[in-house]
């Protein structure tokens, strides 16, 4: 199974928008969502049977057994998450706070504190005649590259006989998008022109040419700001990077995402720039 990975350097460029369009042009039979943070491809892709849910666990986390305490305070004075508190008498634990480091059952003479699994997320496969996985993280939840990981596991192991998996990953270039990288057969990265945009994507680029990885760009909304796209494009010249097209912005794209469609389903200029955009992206992922 090959996997097409689209990232972008920032949030807000089009990436989910480009990867739907993607999964409707190469009707993937895999696909997945590693924006565990804030993912939404689940909106524009429909289907027959309710997810499979289960729970994912991070890091531990710290619990203090109230009748075991003898509220000396020793945890709370070692902590330096500041992640114990009193009240009514009683040390308790913010689970936000802490990070599972383990000082405070080290030092509890009482052995009333105790390090216990803790639910981070929720991981979600839907099976029917296509295979999408996703994940949400809880808020304040740490361990979100290893989610991803779970994310794309789990694909895998659904979808072993798919020819192609689009995989909609997270915008920066933290964790979750290093752990997308894993596996993956090329990269395409969508650009927005502003500034910050052009920013992004040099970063992210200088990431995925550290793990060896065919790269390719396309700039999204390109006509919000021309020079700058140019300029994105010449950027791609001097780095001998594939530069794979432009999309305009388009209010049809718009509405299309507020009905639950892709940009395919819909005659508009952004979803023609997009099929070129695709079929340019298998060439260079199959060369």
């Amino acid at each position: 199974m090959k996997q097409l990975l689209i990232l972008s350097g920032k949030g807000g460029t089009g990436k989910t928008t480009v990867a739907g369009a993607f999964i409707k042009l190469a009707d993937a039979r895999a696909y997945a969502d590693c924006d565990v943070d804030a993912p939404n491809l689940h909106l524009i892709r429909a289907h027959s049977l309710p997810a499979k849910r289960s729970d994912y666990y991070g890091m531990r986390k710290a619990i203090i057994d109230a009748e075991s305490c003898r509220s000396c305070g020793l945890c709370r004075q070692n902590c330096r998450f500041e992640a114990i508190n009193k009240s009514n008498g009683q040390y308790e634990v913010d689970a936000y706070a802490c990070e599972g480091c383990g000082v405070c059952e080290a030092v509890c003479p009482m052995g009333a504190v105790s390090l216990q699994p803790a639910v981070a997320g929720e991981l979600m496969l839907y099976k029917d005649d296509m295979v999408f996985s996703t994940a949400r993280l809880k808020m304040g939840s740490g361990t979100s590259g290893k989610l991803v990981t779970e994310v794309k596991k789990q694909l895998r192991q659904e979808a072993m006989d798919a020819d192609l998996a689009v995989i909609d990953g997270s915008p920066g270039i933290g964790c979750p998008v290093i752990a997308s990288l894993n596996g993956a057969d090329m990269v395409l990265i969508v650009a927005e022109p502003s500034l910050s945009g052009i920013s992004d994507m040099e970063r992210i680029i200088t990431m995925a040419e550290k793990f060896k990885m065919k790269t390719g760009v396309c700039v999204n909304k390109y006509d919000t700001n021309e020079e700058l796209a140019l300029k994105i494009e010449a950027f791609c010249r001097e780095r001998a990077l594939p530069f794979l097209g432009k999309i305009p912005f388009d209010t049809a794209a718009i509405k299309a995402v507020n009905k639950g469609q892709s940009i395919i389903d819909v005659d508009c200029p952004s979803g023609r720039a997009a099929t070129k955009v695709f079929y340019k992206t298998l060439l260079i992922m199959n060369s």
